[in-house]
């Protein structure tokens, strides 16, 4: 009898391994062409009129997600970026979403916080070499992209991606 549970567990781990193995794989496909290294500038003014810049954030790893307000995903993962950023540096990009004030009532509609900067023709996004959303970065206190995530992705990974960043520079 114990040996029947122990094929059905090594079984079910080895499933377990095939699928975690595809979805890495299907995740590294889609983010082959976003960039890797040096972090591309980013600099915006967020809807209360701040600026806001990647370079602010030196020192400290900071999620860059590039989002949108029609986007039913980016809508379902809007949790979890409002989680990251009650603990995490974050700055958000709202790529083709309208104007500074169409994204502000937009957040405001549903109550949501963390930093955005309206991109509304794209450029950013452009520079970031982002084609569709939502796409994450996680750059570290250095400014060099650590991590590059398209599609979903929760809370959980988000910060153990950005834990992992500021670990790795002491």
């Amino acid at each position: 009898m114990k040996k029947g549970w122990r094929k059905k567990w090594r079984r079910w781990l080895l499933e377990l391994a095939a699928v975690l193995l595809v979805v890495w794989g299907v995740q590294a496909w889609q983010a082959r062409n976003l960039p890797r290294g040096a972090a591309p500038a980013l600099d915006g003014r967020l809807p209360d009129g701040r600026v806001v810049s990647l370079e602010a954030y030196r020192g400290r790893p900071v999620l860059v997600h590039f989002w949108a307000t029609w986007c039913p995903v980016c809508r379902l993962e809007s949790g979890a970026i409002e989680a990251v950023a009650r603990d995490w540096p974050v700055i958000t990009v709202a790529m083709q979403s309208g104007t500074e004030k169409e994204v502000a009532d937009f957040m405001q509609a549903r109550a949501l916080s963390f930093p955005v900067v309206a991109d509304p023709d794209g450029r950013i996004a452009g520079r970031w070499g982002v084609r569709g959303v939502p796409v994450s970065f996680v750059v570290d206190g250095d400014g060099e992209i650590r991590a590059a995530l398209v599609g979903y992705t929760t809370s959980l990974g988000l910060r153990l991606r950005l834990w992992w960043a500021g670990v790795s520079l002491r």
